[in-house]
């Protein structure tokens, strides 16, 4: 078993199509398709349901690609580590964040990583705070960038406190409450919301907000990102709850403080167990302390 043919089945299992697999690994498709082929034979299985109409894994395929992923994982990782040891940083940087983020400036760290290290491959991934903690712990994530209520931490991971920020009303121009100079939750409890999906951290910092006042409040839009908020508040079809620094960002909504408004906690957050030269150079960077205070 090579791990090119490994490779190939990751391809193929993420772009469902094998023409385009073998575009994406530079190679024929004859070529790809024929090392699939050889891998199920030495396997004596088959890893793909092939029609006309589509590609997909079959019941073997599924089990076979997460010990694909961690094979080209491990050994992307040892290629790392070695050119780490003769003083170069290689590999691969995958950071994730949410949309909210505002203590980094995200796309300006990730410039100044490019200039120093042009050799590492960055991604990066946009999520909410719990989905992204779980892809650090499987690995598939090197930091993210969180938003937490203040009653909750990042568990499992290490983690570093990056900036607190308390939550302000967002509201249509010429919505009632927006020349008003400050509301509080007993006020805006009367109105219609848009926000986070039920669950989520960004969510539940609100949630807790309002309960704790002994209030409830209609949240009749639920969508998964801020920006897609500010577009229904926009269009005055509710108002929202949004990190006060990140409020600026928005273009048609007006901001109002709210008295007794929830806040949150932004973190960067990486694996406690390990951390691949790529990760270290880009939270040294950052200027995270080495060790931090790990849940």
């Amino acid at each position: 078993m090579e791990l090119q043919q490994m490779r190939y089945v990751v391809a193929v299992a993420e772009t469902n199509n094998f023409t385009r697999a073998a575009e994406r690994c530079l190679v024929v498709q004859s070529a790809l398709s024929h090392q699939i082929a050889r891998l199920e034979k030495e396997l004596g299985a088959r890893l793909f349901e092939r029609t006309s109409r589509r590609v997909r894994l079959t019941p073997a395929g599924e089990a076979f690609l997460p010990a694909a992923r961690q094979c080209l994982d491990a050994a992307e990782r040892a290629a790392a580590e070695v050119a780490a040891a003769v003083g170069e940083v290689r590999g691969r940087l995958a950071v994730g964040l949410i949309p909210t983020v505002t203590a980094v400036d995200i796309p300006g760290a990730l410039r100044d990583f490019r200039r120093r290290y042009p050799h590492v491959r960055i991604s990066l991934r946009v999520g909410a705070s719990d989905d992204l903690v779980e892809q650090i712990k499987q690995g598939a994530l090197d930091a993210a960038f969180l938003g937490l209520p203040t009653t909750a931490r990042p568990q499992g991971v290490a983690a570093h406190e990056l900036a607190r920020d308390r939550l302000v009303a967002v509201v249509a121009p010429d919505h009632a409450l927006a020349d008003e100079p400050a509301v509080d939750l007993r006020r805006l409890s009367s109105e219609v919301f848009v926000d986070l999906p039920e669950g989520t951290a960004g969510r539940v910092q609100s949630d807790q907000a309002f309960s704790a006042a002994g209030l409830s409040r209609d949240v009749a839009f639920e969508v998964t990102t801020a920006d897609y908020i500010a577009r229904l508040v926009a269009q005055s079809l509710a108002i929202a709850m949004l990190p006060a620094a990140y409020a600026p960002q928005l273009t048609g909504v007006t901001t109002v403080e709210v008295t007794d408004a929830p806040a949150r906690v932004e973190y960067v957050t990486w694996s406690r167990t390990s951390r691949t030269p790529a990760a270290t150079a880009f939270l040294a960077l950052l200027d995270i302390p080495a060790q931090p205070r790990a849940e």
